[in-house]
């Protein structure tokens, strides 16, 4: 009876071994299986990474294809025969959004390589591209407030022995960081004293005097709205909705009426602004449309800005730069007469006609006329027809007149007029016998006869900064100075009555000047409106002028 025991006993060893079998090759085939759908999952994943890369690398492309479009559009504006520059405003957009779409494009391909990183088994995070480190830091003011931040290691235990970790040296990494705007209520207690022995006897100091007499504005917040109405061009419609976004709900008309109380408590200093202006023997004139609400016509009305100005640094000149506007209903002779009333010397302006009748009927004006709006007669038609000779001729001229202007700006007036005797002299000279030749072949009433007779009869004008070392070529420094109002226009649409448009020019004329002498117009206007409704007196309104002001403040001026 053992041989059958012993074949039964290797029979259930067998199939013990067998069933072992089936479950090894049961779990590796799960194995397998799993391995296989974790390796689908993975291909999947790098297909898609490899598709987002072959996107983004395609959209680089393009954009080093636009980019490679600017630079050559730039060059065709410095070098090419257009000397016409466009608005540094409209370059400066469209290199914003490439730069902008550059930078977009950079950050998604990094996401995506250190995603590939990761499935690929290698680092976890790939280092970051670094913006070049002299492009940002030196842009950081010393001025600016330091907030530290450490970051310490989640343990500081060593991890073979055990011991203590000790200090050995530091990373230190300079960022810039913002707080938004934050509005808080300032609370101002006025404590009262009295003496117990005396009755009767009750000490409390004044209360400070506020452009909103029992309102809610500080004056650094009646500045803000007017900055961030003139030098940031932001209605106050888009203020009153950034103050809602914080909780403060505030009518549109009030805010409003506090810019206006605003204005008007600096229109001394804007009448003496004015006055320093017109006691010059220089300045710049120009005028520029805004658009005033006519409620009684359902319409708005065409007032304008009459803008003048000085900037003696191109000359080496010691006086400030500055820029005045004032506003009238119209754009007649009647204007400009009472603008200039006061005003003797030289005037640079275009050729509007209103200009030239005032000094012919004032011998102690002198006009100076543009060069610039000359050029720009003639660059209308080249844009028409870029294969003109004679319009390409003109231009080729007058950009070697302005060769000339870059090499001596800067200079001493007397050094200007013996350098613009020496050369520019003769190329002017050569140029009016061509524009008088050039007259006489094209039609009187072409557009390219209104340009050479344009020239022609404005030639005295255009010739006076020859004679004078402190003229300049053009009329572009009031021309500058009305950019800002134009933005400002643009935005707000229009001036509410004639008397918000006075306003408009009293803040806009000392947001301009405070721009032009590198003041900070919140600080600024801070401090003027302070002083001015605490009393300060007349008599030293001098002080308040942004230059001055600028003199006796210049930490205030850096860091507000």
């Amino acid at each position: 009876m053992t041989q059958p025991d012993t074949t039964e006993a290797e029979a259930r060893s067998a199939l013990a071994a067998a069933q072992a079998e089936v479950d090894r090759q049961a779990d590796e085939l799960e194995q397998l299986k799993r391995q296989a759908a974790e390796l689908s999952e993975d291909k999947a994943r790098l297909q898609s990474i490899v598709t987002q890369m072959t996107t983004l690398l395609a959209a680089r492309d393009a954009l080093v294809e636009k980019l490679v479009q600017a630079v050559k559009d730039l060059r065709a504006l410095k070098f090419g025969k257009r000397s016409e520059k466009l608005p540094p405003g409209q370059l400066a957009l469209a290199f914003e959004d490439l730069v902008a779409t550059g930078a977009s494009l950079e950050a998604q391909i990094d996401r995506i390589e250190d995603t590939a990183a990761k499935v690929s088994g290698g680092e976890e995070k790939r280092k970051r591209r670094r913006c070049e480190p002299d492009e940002e830091r030196a842009s950081l003011p010393s001025h600016l407030p330091v907030v530290e931040e450490v970051i310490e290691p989640d343990s500081l235990e060593c991890a073979c022995c055990k011991g203590a970790l000790h200090r050995i040296g530091e990373t230190v990494a300079k960022r810039l960081d913002v707080v938004p705007v934050q509005y808080f209520i300032r609370v101002t207690i006025r404590p009262k004293y009295a003496c117990r022995a005396c009755d009767g006897e009750i000490v409390q100091a004044p209360a400070p005097a506020h452009v909103v007499e029992g309102g809610l504005p500080t004056e650094a917040l009646v500045a803000q709205v007017l900055v961030d109405k003139h030098a940031d061009h932001t209605p106050i419609y888009t203020q009153v909705q950034a103050m809602a976004r914080q909780g403060i709900e505030l009518k549109r008309h009030v805010i409003a009426g506090w810019a206006g109380r605003g204005a008007g408590e600096l229109k001394p200093v804007w009448r003496r602004l004015r006055e320093i202006l017109l006691s010059g023997s220089h300045l710049f004139v120009d005028e520029t449309e805004v658009p005033v609400l006519d409620p009684g016509r359902g319409r708005t009305h065409t007032g304008f800005f009459w803008a003048i100005a000085q900037d003696p640094r191109p000359y080496g000149g010691k006086d400030p730069p500055m820029a005045v506007f004032t506003y009238a209903p119209g754009r007649g002779g009647g204007h400009a007469r009472n603008l200039l009333a006061s005003f003797s010397g030289v005037a640079q302006c275009d050729g509007y006609k209103v200009y030239k009748t005032l000094a012919a009927s004032r011998q102690d004006i002198t006009l100076a006329h543009c060069w610039a709006h000359c050029r720009r007669n003639f660059f209308k038609l080249l844009k028409n027809d870029g294969s003109t000779p004679l319009v390409a001729e003109a231009l080729k001229r007058i950009a070697a007149f302005y060769a000339i202007e870059e090499e001596i700006r800067g200079r001493a007036p007397g050094e200007r007029r013996a350098v613009r005797k020496m050369k520019t002299g003769l190329l002017m000279s050569d140029f009016h016998r061509w524009l008088v030749e050039v007259r006489g072949k094209v039609m009187a009433g072409s557009e390219m006869g209104k340009a050479v007779t344009y020239a022609l009869e404005h030639w005295n004008g255009l010739t006076h900064f020859l004679e004078d070392g402190r003229v300049e070529i053009d009329s572009n420094v009031v021309e500058r100075a009305i950019r800002p109002v134009c933005l400002t226009r643009k935005n707000s649409l229009f001036a509410g009555s004639h008397g918000g448009a006075e306003n408009w020019a009293i803040v806009a004329s000392l947001i301009e000047t405070c721009k032009l002498n590198n003041v900070n117009p919140q600080a600024y206007l801070t401090d003027v409106l302070t002083r001015i409704v605490n009393g300060h007196p007349n008599s030293r309104i001098d002080e308040l002028m942004p230059w001055a002001w600028k003199a006796a403040h210049p930490v205030t001026d850096r860091a507000a």
